[in-house]
């Protein structure tokens, strides 16, 4: 099995959203915020290749929406979906699984793309199964108040009028030996990849802790529809990764790729900082 970063550019979102009840004193340290409270955010997706598999977990932002969609979120950097994928000699025609954690659009936006002369959708991987939790999926068919803005229909119902959605029930696989958590508090049923890699565990944490800036406990978003139930996740998360060495791999952090943790005296902290292609197992 080998792990591939997919780096899919950065855009911003407001920095107090994003630290929940955190004051700005505290996180402006660790993600400055520009003149408009806005902290700059990745979209680092997950590719894995497993044997004749072509797993990518998650698929950022896209490029369909119009202008006026992105001047909300400032899209910015070099990085695209496909040009990351094929700097590791792969193609979207190559993608035989796209797992999506679930189906806020910078995360699943860069799954359906405009047909040759933009008049429909079509999905991105064409050979590819679209893996997303049932529940989740039903609760983006009739979303609550809170995240309706979230689920872009653009974004969600091509998959199925494609044919390639494949819904999982909690507690079942894509893949016999990527297990997966079925996380409630950002939303309902995420799915978290935990993925044996040369006898570690790299866990894609999508949400449940966005970067490294929020390993302390009480440090959760405001977009969480269930901020306490994301704190018992979070803990429960980390206390693992605590016990196992586990490689936390982060989606939207700007800084830092992925990292290990530590118990200290003031809580679950950085141990190491992480990149996968050099990390030494």
């Amino acid at each position: 099995m080998e792990l591939f970063t997919i780096d899919t550019g950065f855009f911003k979102l407001d920095g107090g959203a994003m630290f929940g009840v955190v004051p700005k004193s505290i996180w402006h340290k660790l993600n400055p915020a520009d003149d408009n409270n806005l902290i700059k955010m990745a979209m680092r997706c997950l590719l894995v290749q497993d044997g004749k598999r072509l797993i990518l977990i998650d698929n950022g932002i896209g490029n369909k929406q119009d202008d006026k969609f992105f001047g909300h979120y400032y899209l910015h950097g070099e990085d695209t979906l496909e040009k990351s994928l094929n700097k590791h000699g792969f193609t979207k025609a190559d993608i035989t699984d796209m797992v999506l954690t679930h189906l806020h659009f910078d995360h699943c936006g860069g799954g359906i793309e405009w047909n040759s002369d933009r008049t429909n959708f079509k999905t991105s991987f064409p050979n590819a199964a679209y893996w997303i939790a049932e529940a989740h999926w039903n609760e983006s068919l009739h979303p609550n108040a809170r995240e309706k803005a979230s689920f872009l229909r653009d974004n969600i119902i091509p998959m199925q009028e494609s044919g390639q959605l494949k819904l999982l029930k909690e507690g079942e696989l894509f893949h016999t030996s990527i297990d997966l958590i079925y996380s409630m508090g950002h939303t309902m049923q995420m799915m978290l990849p935990i993925i044996p890699y040369k006898g570690k565990r790299v866990i894609y944490l999508a949400d449940a802790i966005p970067s490294q800036a929020h390993l302390p406990i009480p440090y959760v978003m405001g977009y969480d529809v269930r901020p306490l139930e994301a704190m018992k996740e979070k803990t429960a998360i980390l206390q693992k990764a605590v016990e196992l060495g586990d490689i936390l791999y982060f989606e939207h952090d700007p800084f830092n790729e992925a990292c290990t943790v530590q118990q200290t005296e003031k809580g679950i902290r950085l141990l190491e900082q992480v990149k996968l292609s050099d990390w030494k197992f």
